[in-house]
């Protein structure tokens, strides 16, 4: 299963990804946001990042209620994120092979248009490459 380490190394592998200083991890592409560390908050308590739990961009509110109820044991949401096109992923539970395709999914959704070009080729020639 996956950990914050992949979560790093996939992340960065995606063009124009910068990593902001962060306890946990924070990606961002073209200053979007599109996959952080989960900042828990409880009543009472400070703040905590946690790292086994990912924030993902998703592209909007039915991609992330298909995501909800299709996998309730892989993503959640809470209050906090209501409205918002963010689901959480518990990486424990979830394949590196699933998470570099979420991962992906979301820097597509943050990334200026002529980024996209430049990620289809890039993935077109690993795939084709030697």
């Amino acid at each position: 299963m996956a950990d914050d380490a992949d979560v790093r190394r996939l992340a960065l592998a995606l063009p124009h990804t910068v990593e902001i200083d962060s306890d946990g991890f924070d990606f961002r592409v073209a200053g979007k946001g599109f996959v952080w560390s989960y900042p828990e908050r409880r009543p009472g308590r400070p703040r905590v990042l946690r790292t086994d739990i990912a924030v993902l961009y998703v592209g909007d509110e039915a991609e992330k209620q298909a995501l909800l109820l299709g996998e309730p044991t892989l993503f959640f949401t809470t209050p906090a994120y209501e409205g918002l096109p963010l689901v959480m992923v518990r990486l424990a539970a979830v394949t590196v092979e699933r998470l570099a395709e979420l991962v992906t999914d979301a820097w597509r959704m943050r990334a200026p248009q002529d980024l996209l070009a430049g990620l289809d080729d890039e993935l077109a020639g690993r795939a084709v490459g030697p």
